[in-house]
């Protein structure tokens, strides 16, 4: 396909945006959750109050789409810039692309962004390094986070066991975990099959959630109104098309959790958890919930069981591979922002070098 032609303007109705991107959708092969406008646009008009849409067309079509929101001088991709309103944490984020377009139109897309008036800085979170290598600007804010996750493929191989993939003493742990939690009956992982079982699903995990993490002097993620009000109309866009799973975790009936997972395409993404507090060390039910599901999404035949970013011991110890994921800041090129960035790598580098010649 010949190169797109890319704009930029004010989003004017995000009735028609989303058309062109559910349009857009079926044309993009497998994406990622959080890139379906069941995530991008949910609650839109709450979570970007100055949206600009970069579209990008070729033989008459569209063949990309980015949406941003504009915030003093910064452009954000699929964020708002309010604290409040970005709780809910995006990953696996960058422009959606059809599957036929030019290579480069994802990075035109994000380079678009310095077009738009007002525009200082460039934010993009949770996206490719190189995607953000390729959106233009100097990096005034810079961090990359791993993000473990299961292959699918590899717990098939093994026989539908997780465990087999893990080291010796994870093994063990594992199991005696297991054994503990299903000394009160049978360890069961049951999927919400209906639009108000997974409401009721997650709610319960809120209320868990929350009450882990308030007994260990901890907001927790749900403590903004915002949070559970967002995460409840997702469920409510998404279940119905099979593009959320909300598990129970229960031994002898007993509630143990719940686990909250965006899937789109065979990528599963666990996005939230929520269990009763441990009483002992081998009572890890988030644990013994994370194994049953990986169990289960390789049976019905998904490709990827993912953890998000983060480098909390129970990802690194149960996934078979990892990605980085970035969270950058882009001032614009010849910006005084720019030069200070610069400046500040140049001397960071020289200190280094000094550091490397002394050892």
């Amino acid at each position: 396909m010949t190169a797109a032609r890319v704009t930029i303007e004010p989003v004017r109705s995000f009735e028609a945006v989303g058309r062109a991107w559910q349009a857009l959708e079926a044309e993009a092969g497998p994406i990622p959750p959080f890139r379906a406008w069941s995530w991008v646009g949910c609650l839109a008009e709450e979570r970007y109050p100055d949206p600009w849409l970069a579209r990008a067309e070729a033989g008459g079509r569209t063949v990309g789409l980015a949406l941003f929101n504009r915030a003093r001088g910064r452009l954000l991709l699929a964020e708002s810039g309010e604290a409040a309103r970005d709780a809910p944490f995006v990953e696996h984020n960058g422009p959606l692309v059809a599957a036929a377009a030019a290579p480069g139109t994802a990075a035109a897309l994000l380079a678009a962004a310095w077009r738009a008036r007002g525009v200082r800085r460039l934010r993009l979170s949770g996206v490719e390094p190189a995607l953000a290598q390729a959106a233009g600007g100097v990096a005034v804010r810079h961090l990359i986070r791993p993000a473990p996750f299961v292959e699918l493929d590899r717990v098939r191989a093994a026989g539908g066991d997780p465990l087999a993939l893990l080291s010796a003493n994870a093994r063990q742990q594992l199991r005696r975990t297991l054994r503990h939690l299903g000394a009160a009956g049978p360890l069961v992982l049951t999927r919400a099959a209906t639009p108000a079982e997974a409401a009721g699903f997650l709610d319960r995990l809120i209320a868990l959630h929350q009450a882990d993490w308030q007994g260990r002097g901890r907001p927790g993620a749900f403590a903004d109104p915002f949070m559970p009000r967002f995460h409840h109309a997702l469920v409510a866009r998404g279940f119905a098309a099979g593009g959320i799973d909300l598990w129970r975790l229960a031994a002898g009936g007993r509630e143990l959790g719940y686990l909250y997972a965006l899937t789109r395409a065979g990528h599963v993404c666990l996005y939230q958890g929520g269990f009763v507090r441990a009483a002992a060390a081998d009572h890890r039910p988030g644990l013994a919930a994370h194994v049953l599901a990986i169990a289960e999404t390789a049976r019905r035949g998904d490709r990827i069981y993912d953890f998000l970013a983060g480098q909390a011991r129970y990802k690194r110890s149960l996934a078979t591979a990892s990605r980085d994921l970035a969270w950058v800041e882009l001032a614009r090129p010849g910006s005084a922002a720019a030069w200070a960035a610069r400046l500040r790598r140049l001397v960071q580098r020289a200190r280094q070098t000094r550091v490397d010649d002394i050892a």
